[in-house]
């Protein structure tokens, strides 16, 4: 069997990579193709983020107050609430990191600046993959390519009662929109990310207490049905998952499996028009995938 083969039976493009955590060879399909990171760049903002801190230039404990106005847009976290929000900076690393806070996502970004996100990036050699806007500029944006106004609008659209678009042109012009096109919207590779995992990993990524308090978020992430479910119980696995518009689907992270050998894997998933498949399908795929790739290492 291909290591893309889960992929390929579900008509899904994608593109992963894995490899001892520690150096050494890896294998992958694709590993070198920009693509759409969705939410796994939430990584390397928290890295930034958490040297930024142990640098003495953020404090971790300082208090931050998000308004009960409009917020950036998320199926989770403080898109969801109506009041007026105080939290610390590195709650709203934990918020980021374990439930994809969008909100805390935007603020964190505020704090470091994109301009220092990308330098930690480029710190490490991973001159390929770029964070290009917060997500409300993002979703915004690419609300305003479908042809609304702003992101509010077109996520009150229903094309069965309120006409043009329609769902097909709607779902068209989200695959063709610069969030979606690595050239154009923020990218990585699998490569590139597996590389970032590995720098943390082993502490090179930074002040070693930034990376021990990613990795130990990491671990607490809620998302536990895409890399995880390729392995038994008794695995340990620390992760970022990433989803866009239901196009792309992606996770990365880092496997230890039980004779305490670990493995980062990257895997990240498009979807294109008129393909259906469930995503709780696409999520089992994704942890096929990762199996059959670090099977493939030992």
């Amino acid at each position: 069997m291909s290591l893309n083969e889960p992929l390929l039976e579900l008509g899904l493009d994608g593109s992963a990579y894995a490899a001892p955590v520690d150096g050494g060879p890896g294998i992958g399909f694709g590993e070198h193709k920009l693509l759409s990171p969705a939410s796994v760049m939430k990584i390397q903002i928290a890295l930034t983020i958490e040297n930024l801190t142990a640098q003495g230039l953020l404090d971790g404990a300082e208090r931050r107050f998000v308004p009960s106005g409009p917020r950036t847009p998320g199926p989770t976290g403080m898109s969801l609430m109506s009041d007026e929000i105080a939290i610390s900076v590195r709650d709203l690393v934990v918020a980021m990191l374990t439930i994809s806070d969008n909100v805390a996502t935007d603020e964190l970004i505020a704090l470091a600046g994109l301009d220092e996100i990308n330098r930690t990036t480029r710190g490490l050699g991973l001159e390929r993959t770029e964070v290009t806007s917060n997500l409300r500029d993002m979703l915004n944006d690419m609300a305003v390519e479908v042809g609304f106004e702003d992101f509010e609008s077109f996520a009150a659209h229903n094309p069965d009662i309120d006409g043009a678009p329609s769902a097909k042109e709607i779902a068209e012009r989200i695959e063709a929109s610069a969030a979606l096109d690595p050239t154009r919207g923020s990218r990585t590779t699998a490569f590139e990310t597996v590389t970032l995992l590995q720098a943390i990993w082993t502490d090179r990524a930074g002040d070693p207490i930034s990376c021990r308090k990613v990795r130990e978020t990491m671990e607490r992430q809620l998302t536990r049905n895409r890399i995880a479910s390729g392995f038994s119980a008794s695995t340990k696995v620390a992760a970022k998952s990433g989803a866009l518009m239901g196009v792309v689907r992606n996770e990365a992270g880092v496997v230890v499996l039980p004779d305490g050998s670990a493995f980062a894997v990257a895997i990240f998933t498009r979807r294109g028009n008129g393909n259906t498949t469930e995503q709780g399908i696409i999520d089992g795929a994704i942890g096929r995938v990762a199996r059959s790739l670090i099977d493939a290492i030992q």
